[in-house]
């Protein structure tokens, strides 16, 4: 990984316990998603509680690439969408656009359904395993697409409406079902989606399409039924808050053994995370305007824990926790089943001090669809464990945050490298480690 400049490098200073209070606003994996729903309206949407995160900045202009007027609403964190002009997008200017960012998939049901074609350039992502992007061509295929590679991308088209069609799942993923619903809505009859992700930021998409005229029924055997409607308006909503950010304070406050209030952070959408917080030895006290995280004290309890999709506990919320599991007394056991590659950030905490060995195996729980592959997929953390300040290049978005919170819980300074990935996901995180009391800076530019 290349290190632009020292704007992307952050200076941490270790061994001081976070405190204070910090507000998380709608969920990353949401809010881009309800910003392309947008597109299938015939008059303007309002969205409420949209962080300031990369995404959205990709999303947001991607969608004025194509047409769409987008200004901030009434009140902060508000966004106006108007679809009233879609157009046609330079591909050039989607290339440049995009990115890294594999948010320009999610635009092709509704972009076939208001202008008939589409065009996807070469896509990214954070680098934690497979997320295969044939498998949403696939998908698109099956409601009726026309879909030609070329050399800078892929172009899809609609001759005809699209068409309804039964789709089931090999893995409930969320960015598959994602794509069936953006789709789904206007093609013509019923879609049957079954083995589907069912995530809360899926529940709230589901939402956000009811309120645009969209007719959908979920059913408790993981199965959507999508009747297509002839049209769909615009919706007033306001984004469900990121559970996965909170999570992330939530261990920041734990490995620090500091005390954060995460205004904004609910409890429904948590409860599996709060299980294994209080399991751990974490302590945590809930009220109506979000959920107070502390280290209460004394040792922390190692555990066995297995990711899984919802209501598993979350593969998001995995990284940040282990830097505090390298704290805890004893073995724990950590089974990842959603990301084959999601492990290899433990590398950098073993160079701070940390124990962690890596196995091939299915460790801890049931045997999982990666046991046969030869991944590197589960870990056994040995601790309590000092941590030193050590240099730091970030893999990815959790792992990114996950060093950070190591970085913070450990003796000495780290030089943390790539910080500028962390802006996808986690809003004013600079801003907010500094009102947490955290002794960070930017080289040549002190924050705290």
């Amino acid at each position: 990984m290349t290190v632009n400049g020292s704007d992307d490098v952050l200076l941490v200073h270790g061994g001081t316990p976070l405190s204070g209070e910090i507000r998380v606003r709608g969920a990353k994996n949401l809010v881009p998603k309800a910003m392309v729903a947008a597109l299938l309206g015939s008059g303007p949407s309002r969205l409420r509680n949209v962080p300031d995160i990369r995404d959205v900045r990709v999303v947001r202009g991607l969608l004025q690439l194509h047409g769409v007027t987008v200004r901030p609403g009434d009140e902060p964190g508000e966004l106006v969408m108007d679809p009233t002009n879609v157009e046609s997008a330079n591909v050039a200017d989607i290339d440049a656009h995009a990115g890294s960012s594999r948010i320009p998939i999610l635009f092709c049901g509704p972009l076939l359904h208001r202008i008939g074609h589409a065009f996807i350039p070469g896509l990214g992502g954070c680098d934690i395993g497979g997320r295969p992007i044939d498998f949403h061509f696939e998908v698109l295929r099956q409601f009726g697409a026309k879909i030609e590679k070329r050399e800078d991308g892929q172009y899809l088209e609609a001759p005809r409406r699209l068409r309804g069609t039964k789709i089931r799942l090999p893995y409930p993923s969320v960015g598959a079902t994602e794509q069936v619903l953006l789709t789904a809505v206007l093609a013509e009859g019923v879609t049957e989606l079954s083995n589907a992700a069912i995530e809360p930021e899926i529940e709230d998409l589901i939402c956000v399409l009811q309120k645009m005229g969209s007719i959908i029924a979920m059913d408790t055997d993981r199965t959507i039924r999508i009747t297509g409607v002839d049209s769909l308006g615009g919706y007033t909503h306001k984004a469900l808050p990121d559970r996965l950010e909170a999570a992330s304070w939530a261990s920041a406050a734990l490995a620090t053994e500091g005390d954060i209030y995460v205004r904004g952070a609910q409890q429904r959408s948590m409860m599996t995370f709060l299980n294994t917080y209080r399991k751990v030895g974490g302590a945590f006290e809930i009220d109506d305007e979000g959920i107070r995280f502390w280290h209460p004290g004394g040792q922390l309890k190692s555990i066995a824990l297995e990711t899984d999709v919802h209501p598993g506990f979350q593969t998001d919320w995995q990284q940040p926790l282990v830097v505090a599991l390298t704290q805890a007394t004893g073995l724990s056991i950590i089974h990842e089943t959603v990301y084959e590659s999601r492990l290899g950030f433990t590398s950098a905490l073993n160079q701070m001090g940390a124990h962690i060995q890596l196995y091939r195996e299915c460790l801890g729980g049931s045997d999982c669809r990666f046991g046969q592959r030869n991944f590197l997929h589960s870990a056994v953390v040995s601790g309590p464990t000092k941590l030193q300040g050590a240099d730091l290049v970030i893999p990815d978005l959790r792992g990114g945050f996950s060093y950070l919170i190591a970085a913070l819980a450990a003796q000495g300074t780290s030089r943390v490298h790539g910080i500028d990935l962390i802006n996808r996901g986690y809003e004013n995180f600079m801003e907010k480690l500094v009102e947490l009391g955290a002794k960070v800076e930017l080289p040549g530019k002190a924050l705290g």
